[in-house]
């Protein structure tokens, strides 16, 4: 197969990928955002402590994030064409994509929230905010960096499950690999559509990585996140005086 023949194709694969992995970020994070700083919230000393409702979306989380990307392509299949009418294309891969991202990113999320200084929530509280307070003016803002660096780890994974669906007709790079590079024998076609993928991923990796430092340098502050660290230090410096 010559260049001109593989160029439409792959540039064809290259925006069925890049639209599957968009939409299905887009889900997750909106999906798994709050779910993460729920368990936060609901565990034990959370804002919302509810130990029985903590284990219980703790174990769906575990029982979804333990299911292989292929398997769960196969289970969602009726919810898949009850949402899109079809179980093929990209619009259907979304699916399977974002059910199967949202509690990864849950768990990333629930790590990132749980790094964040307690003295920061006692000071909101202190200062009479309630949950949602101390959720959007601490809670997120000063998890930021690291909800970055979850969600390019999130779109990284989700790239490798876009190529996965390439196996059951959703298109992109994977399909292009699979229909050409294994059962056509065009091994060039395959190794090109590699370096693709590994050029998307470096690309994402890196602009990720950037982002995270630059929040990271600056303190992970969005606003309010400062004058409840001079609240805290005034009032360490009250109780010492």
């Amino acid at each position: 197969m010559t260049w001109a023949e593989m160029q439409p194709l792959l540039s064809q694969a290259c925006w069925d990928t890049l639209y599957m992995v968009g939409w299905s970020t887009i889900v997750a994070v909106v999906g798994g955002l709050p779910l993460g700083v729920l368990l936060v919230l609901t565990d034990k000393g959370g804002l919302l402590q509810n130990v029985v409702a903590n284990k219980v979306v703790g174990q769906v989380v575990n029982v979804a994030r333990s299911m292989p990307f292929i398997i769960l392509m196969v289970a969602l299949m009726g919810f898949t064409r009850t949402v899109t009418g079809t179980t093929i294309g990209r619009e259907a891969a979304i699916v399977p994509l974002a059910v199967g991202a949202i509690p990864f990113f849950a768990r990333l999320v629930e790590t990132a929230v749980r790094e964040v200084d307690g003295g920061l929530v006692e000071a909101v509280q202190a200062m009479g905010g309630n949950t949602w307070t101390v959720v959007r003016k601490v809670l997120v803002p000063e998890s930021l960096p690291s909800l970055i660096s979850s969600t390019t780890t999130t779109v990284v994974a989700l790239i490798g499950y876009s190529a996965m669906a390439g196996t059951v007709g959703a298109g992109g790079l994977g399909d292009i690999a699979i229909r050409y590079g294994y059962q056509r024998f065009e091994t060039g076609l395959m190794w090109i559509t590699v370096a693709i993928l590994a050029v998307v991923i470096s690309l994402i990796q890196f602009a990720g990585d950037y982002a995270a430092r630059s929040l990271h340098r600056r303190g992970g502050r969005s606003g309010p996140a400062p004058k409840l660290r001079l609240l805290k230090s005034r009032t360490a410096a009250g109780e010492t005086a």
